[in-house]
This record gives structure tokens, sequence and C-alpha cells, in this order.
């Protein structure tokens, strides 16, 4: 009688309160897991678009130095020029060797609200007729741009500020005050040009960042 009061006893099961408790546990743990998870899916995410965004200014930093280095002195027309607002040159196109040459404009503007630096490129040049249209409507796409000047545009990346500095005699000057290149001559090119910019907060990469470039007929190479 006594052994099956005792076995009575042990095949009872779980209480309600002991339940509740087994119940509660299960879900603080499937909470506690749930932010692990969360939080780890957040920082993959918070990686992968810092990632992108450093490419992302790789990538305009590349074009930049590469715009640079294929700068062409055509007979009758300017390589470079700076207005304080908009950057043109002349540049070799790479595309094909006999396809003529590109005007190029860097320029910093509003887009969505924000400031945004941008890139446009010219169609192929190959006529002084054909040259000078482009560079004026690089000029154009600058400050008024329309529908047909907004299709060669590129948004490369959120700015605040930029400046260019020229390395002429031994010193770094304003372009606007150390005189511009005169059309057609190779020489005039300055020795180096200097590129500051203010990269937008909350980017990956924000501040300045300072990019300086060589003329390559120096014999400094490429940027």
């Amino acid at each position: 009688m006594a052994f099956k009061e005792r076995l009575l006893r042990t095949q009872h099961g779980f209480t309600l309160i002991e339940l509740l408790v087994g119940i509660s546990i299960m879900a603080l743990m499937a909470v506690l897991g749930w932010r692990g998870l969360d939080g780890m899916a957040r920082a993959q995410e918070t990686t992968r678009q810092r990632a992108d965004e450093l490419l992302l200014v790789q990538a305009a930093l590349g074009q930049w130095g590469a715009d640079l280095d294929a700068l062409l002195a055509v007979p009758n027309t300017t390589p470079l020029d700076w207005d304080g607002q908009v950057l043109r040159m002349t540049r070799r196109s790479n595309a094909v060797p006999d396809e003529g040459a590109l005007v190029v404009a860097w320029t910093r503007r509003d887009v969505q609200g924000a400031g945004h630096w941008l890139r446009w490129q010219s169609a192929p040049v190959r006529t002084r007729a054909d040259w000078q249209q482009a560079w004026q409507q690089a000029a154009l796409w600058a400050r008024n741009p329309g529908e047909a000047e907004r299709r060669r545009e590129v948004v490369l990346l959120p700015l605040d500020n930029w400046q260019l500095f020229y390395y002429r005699g031994g010193a770094w000057s304003n372009p606007q005050s150390s005189g511009d290149a005169t059309p057609g001559n190779a020489a005039a090119l300055p020795d180096g040009v200097r590129l500051q910019i203010s990269i937008s907060p909350g980017q990956a990469l924000a501040g300045q960042v300072t990019r300086d470039w060589v003329n390559p007929l120096l014999g400094g190479g490429k940027s």
C-alpha cells in the first residue's frame, strides 16, 4: 500500500506553476535568441552598406584620376579649366583610339535636396566645332542642365564641398588666381592638381579627403 501511494505521487506530472515557469523560460530564451539573430543581421547589413559606400568613393576617385591621366592638348582647345563651380577637361577616349576626344566635366550640385558630386561626359568630338559645342554644353550642364545634358551625367556620391588647387612654381595656389592654361599648350598644364572633397556625414568615409595628381609629363607617373 505504501509503494502504491509513492507511485501515484511520482506520476502526477507537472503542476500549473511549474508549467508557467517553464513556458516563461522558453519565451525568454526565444526573445533573447531573436534579438541575437536580429543584431547579427543588422550588423551584416551595416557592414555591407559601409563596404558599398567605400567602393563608391574609390570608384569616383579612380575615375577622377583616370580623367586627369588622359588629358589631351588638342590644338586651339583648352585641356583643363576650373571656374570655381565646374572643372572641364579635354581627354582622349580610351574606348577607341581613333574615336576622337571627349569633353568631361565635374561639379557639385543638389540632387533631391542633398549635395552630390557629379560627372558629365560628351559624345566623341572630332572637330573644333564639335569640341566648342561640347565645351559650352558642359558649362550649361553644371549650372542649368536640361534633359539632354542630364542624360550624360552620373551621380557619384554625397558631397558637402570640394576645392581644387594647382601646383605651379613650387607652390599650391587657387586655379582662378594662378593663370589658365593656354589653349592647345600642354606645357601650360599645372604640374599637379590637388582635390579636396568633404564627404557628407553618415557615410562610411566622412570628412575631408585629399587626392593629389602629378602631371605625367614631369616623369612622376600616374596619380
